[in-house]
């Protein structure tokens, strides 16, 4: 449209325009077919399949308890008192979550000019209140030992991004392992979008892990396996209006090349399940409905950090707190290391010849700081977001982005009600088109060797299986490793007389130039 082509056209020859490298910016790095109306639309769209994460993981965190003490040995499950102070501990985390994803995500697009959105990580998450602080506190250590730790970790985080050594990590990486990664991610968006976190398509089972699920929740074998389906599967009213509003709806506009296509589907999907009346409602008429709908109709609130913020513990003598700042560590560093480095690759951003992508010590920086300031805001560790994937296919490719996906965060504080009742299923449709956008990759993984491919395919399997990018990857180079490493050993000792079948087709590892240390050292 004519409006929206001066406006680009304006601020890409503005200072605005040379600092984000946007097209006919006239800047040596300039990103071809990044426009600023483009950029805004693609931050939106990240936002729209981030904004869950406001509720979720302040539910999550929420269950271990937060500065609340309880003294039952029965941790406290039919503690009147203690159970209304962890509902404000989950209020103050609605307002922490939201807004260390907004303080992150900004920085990362204005400093590093990347089209990527942080966030406190799922599973990390998950790690942090049920298995270190204890639901109700029941873990190993307190939760402001907890937090005190991932304190610590953002520090390390940003020593070892200073020197170079993460972006150096995933440099070294053979290729056919770093487009796998890649692969899995797609995948991983794709089962999320498949999962009840998503449309409801997939659901558990008792005997085979995964089954059909979308099931009513009076088909649910029990209260205390929730879409575990004892039959009338795909029966749910949600899943149908996710498949076709936010999915097929969604590629039939993205078919036609709509802009905003991912947007549009997210947002008609969950105007559609907030009225009351239908069957297929976010606020059902149940206990739980009735919360959400009474949350959601205070429409503006806003909450400071009674319970949660600065709840840091300094207690370093003990060595639980320094357990679980090496496991936040070695799962956090290949974890957002690995996202980070596969968005930048999907956006285009990655030098072929150094193997690097363009602002990456300020992005693992800044990563690295927005973990010490969410631990002083009461949450779990930050990491990059796969979900960014949706603005990069919208066309995103610029640090504008991440900035618009920011400031949406942070209106998110004020508007958390209306932002966090954004329903599963309107996201679901989306993740699953992301996936499918992101498993091109496997196109260039070296499948002619076995030693390249076996660990590849590992890797693209262990990711979503696990739920886990940092496990896949771990999985991926154990497995390189040891398929490389020992006939390279055979080889020579019998010089170069027995090697393996279809050796000389092997991708040939190399490091890249640049060495260990960032240009700035």
């Amino acid at each position: 449209m004519p409006f929206f082509a001066s406006i680009d056209d304006a601020v890409a020859k503005s200072a605005v325009g040379r600092w984000f490298c946007l097209e006919a910016s006239g800047s040596k790095k300039e990103r071809i077919g990044s426009r600023f109306s483009n950029e805004l639309l693609a931050g939106l769209t990240t936002w729209a399949a981030m904004a869950y994460i406001i509720s979720v993981n302040a539910a999550i965190v929420a269950d271990s308890g937060g500065t609340c003490v309880c003294t039952d040995s029965q941790s406290c499950v039919n503690d009147r008192a203690y159970l209304a102070c962890v509902a404000e501990v989950r209020q103050d985390l609605i307002t922490s979550t939201a807004a260390i994803s907004a303080l992150s995500t900004f920085l990362i697009g204005l400093l590093a000019n990347l089209p990527v959105g942080l966030a406190p990580g799922l599973g990390l998450n998950a790690y942090f209140a049920y298995s270190v602080v204890g639901f109700h506190g029941s873990g190993m250590i307190s939760y402001g030992e907890a937090l005190a730790a991932v304190f610590l970790e953002g520090w390390i985080f940003l020593f070892l991004s200073l020197i170079g050594l993460r972006q150096w990590l995933v440099r070294i990486m053979p290729q056919s392992l770093v487009l796998a990664v890649g692969a899995g991610i797609g995948f991983f968006i794709a089962f999320v979008g498949l999962s009840p976190h998503g449309l409801g398509v997939v659901g558990g089972d008792t005997v085979n892990f995964v089954a059909i699920g979308g099931c009513l929740p009076q088909n649910f074998i029990s209260n205390e396996l929730p879409h575990y389906c004892n039959g009338g599967v795909l029966r749910d009213p949600t899943v149908w209006i996710g498949i076709f509003f936010g999915g097929i709806l969604t590629m039939i506009l993205m078919m036609y090349r709509v802009r905003g296509a991912m947007l549009i589907g997210i947002l008609l999907t969950s105007a559609l399940s907030w009225p009351r009346s239908t069957s297929f409602t976010y606020f059902p008429n149940t206990e739980a409905g009735d919360e959400l709908f009474n949350y959601f109709k205070r429409v503006v609130s806003f909450r400071s950090l009674t319970k949660v913020g600065n709840a840091l513990e300094y207690n370093y003598r003990n060595p639980r707190v320094w357990y679980a700042l090496c496991t936040f560590l070695y799962v956090d560093i290949l974890d957002t290391t690995g996202t980070l480095y596969t968005m930048a690759k999907f956006a285009g951003l990655r030098d072929p010849i150094t193997l690097d992508f363009e602002g990456s010590t300020m992005a693992y920086c800044v990563d690295a700081f927005s973990i010490s300031m969410g631990a002083l805001m009461g949450t779990s560790p930050v990491t990059a977001y796969i979900e960014s994937a949706t603005g990069i296919s919208e066309g995103g490719k610029t640090g504008l982005t991440a900035m618009t996906t920011g400031v949406m965060f942070f209106v998110s504080i004020f508007f958390a009600p209306i932002f966090s009742s954004i329903p599963p299923w309107a996201t679901g449709g989306t993740l699953i088109v992301v996936g499918c956008l992101m498993i091109r990759n496997v196109l260039e993984v070296n499948w002619n060797y076995i030693g390249d491919a076996v660990p590849a395919f590992l890797t693209i399997l262990i990711i979503p299986l696990t739920y886990n990018v940092a496990y896949g990857v771990i999985t991926g180079i154990f497995t390189y490793v040891l398929l490389n490493g020992i006939p390279l050993i055979i080889k020579t000792l019998t010089r170069g007389r027995v090697i393996p079948f279809n050796y000389h087709r092997a991708d040939e590892w190399i490091v890249p130039p640049g060495g260990i240390l960032p240009p700035w050292m």
